[in-house]
């Protein structure tokens, strides 16, 4: 097949890009913008594949997706762009509402009107699939699962605006037939992951010797998933999910946030030793907490899982050796990152004690 990957340069587009050219016949055009959290440089290995092709363009640009749709003439677009850092939308949220709310519009409207316009068995084939985040359901308490049934709560301009793309996508399927997948997935992390977030943030910082900025006492739990078995999962949807539905996809890996940090530590201890021979772990510095910070987030994967036969392949512990190894391996990759970022450099301010136990008050 044809496959359309919107943001296929960024973290978890880059991986499904690599994947398809990698492990299947199918052709792949790879749009996207090239932002901050995009490099060409994700997909360098799939570059040289005939099957492989990329354009630059915006998924706000109408004239530019249907150019992009028109030429390629797709059997799956994958809709990945998205702008998907918490911070960075508290700080500035009309980014995140012109791509994940215009973007999906416009990749929908455009999407409608090319698949209008196939023959019959190319259009019972298409499929447009959303790719969503587990952000979308708010926060749990400290029992339950997210379940594709668990009502929208969102609680950050982030998930407001993927939730508001996921009822966008779902309104043009009952709408105007679209035959429309959306998937919604626990906390990805793996190799080319942006130093922006949680795991590799740590690995940087703690390889510098900066601190290792945890917000409050680290108690917010997250599923963890591998991007490698996310993008398995990913492709089994676009392949054999039935139109209309949508499938929760969770790594069965929950953690607090400070036990992750701490697990970075052993086994940096253990690959890269400090010249002191201390522990990573005396850089760890309580920060004061996100805004509206949702305490816990835990996927129910048993849709995917029964119905499609999708199963995590990797356990946190090996997921997070291999995540190692490729920072260690390609610090050229991500260390301009890390000198052209100003948020990434500064990282955040260190809480006193009080001041800690006042937050949690």
């Amino acid at each position: 097949m044809r496959i359309f990957v919107t943001g296929g340069a960024g973290f978890i587009g880059s991986a499904l890009v690599r994947h398809l050219i990698a492990n299947t016949p199918h052709t792949v055009l790879n749009f996207d913008k090239l932002t901050y959290a995009g490099s060409l440089t994700n997909v360098a290995s799939a570059s040289g594949s005939e099957r492989y092709r990329f354009v630059q363009g915006d998924v706000c640009d109408a004239n530019e997706v249907s150019a992009a749709i028109s030429t390629f003439q797709p059997d799956i677009i994958t809709h990945l762009a998205a702008e998907s850092h918490v911070d960075r939308s508290i700080d500035g949220p009309d980014t995140f509402i012109q791509t994940n709310l215009v973007g999906t519009y416009t990749m929908l409207s455009q999407a409608c009107a090319y698949w209008s316009g196939l023959d019959g068995p190319r259009m019972g084939r298409f499929r447009f699939h959303h790719i969503s985040t587990d952000e979308v359901y708010g926060s749990l308490s400290p029992t339950g699962l997210f379940t594709e049934d668990t009502p929208y709560d969102p609680r950050s301009p982030y998930s407001a605006t993927k939730a508001g793309a996921d009822h966008l996508v779902s309104a043009w399927g009952h709408s105007f037939g679209l035959p429309v997948l959306i998937t919604n997935c626990s906390n990805n992390y793996g190799p080319y992951h942006h130093p922006e977030k949680l795991i590799p943030l740590t690995i940087v910082k703690a390889l510098a010797g900066d601190p290792l900025p945890v917000y409050g006492k680290g108690d917010q739990v997250r599923d963890w998933l591998f991007v490698e078995d996310h993008v398995r999962a990913l492709q089994m949807v676009f392949e054999r999910g039935q139109p209309g539905r949508s499938y929760n996809v969770g790594g069965l890996n929950e953690m607090r946030n400070i036990e992750v940090v701490e697990r970075v530590c052993a086994v940096l201890d253990r690959v890269r030793p400090r010249r002191d021979q201390r522990s990573y772990n005396d850089q760890i510095s309580f920060v004061a907490d996100r805004p509206g910070h949702d305490q816990r987030y835990a996927i129910d994967a048993s849709r995917i899982c029964n119905e499609l036969g999708w199963r995590p392949v990797e356990r946190f512990e090996t997921g997070l050796e291999k995540t190692v190894a490729w920072y260690l391996d390609n610090e050229a990759w991500w260390s301009p990152l890390v000198a052209g970022d100003a948020t990434i450099r500064r990282g955040l301010a260190v809480l006193s004690p009080s001041t800690l136990e006042n937050a949690e008050q």
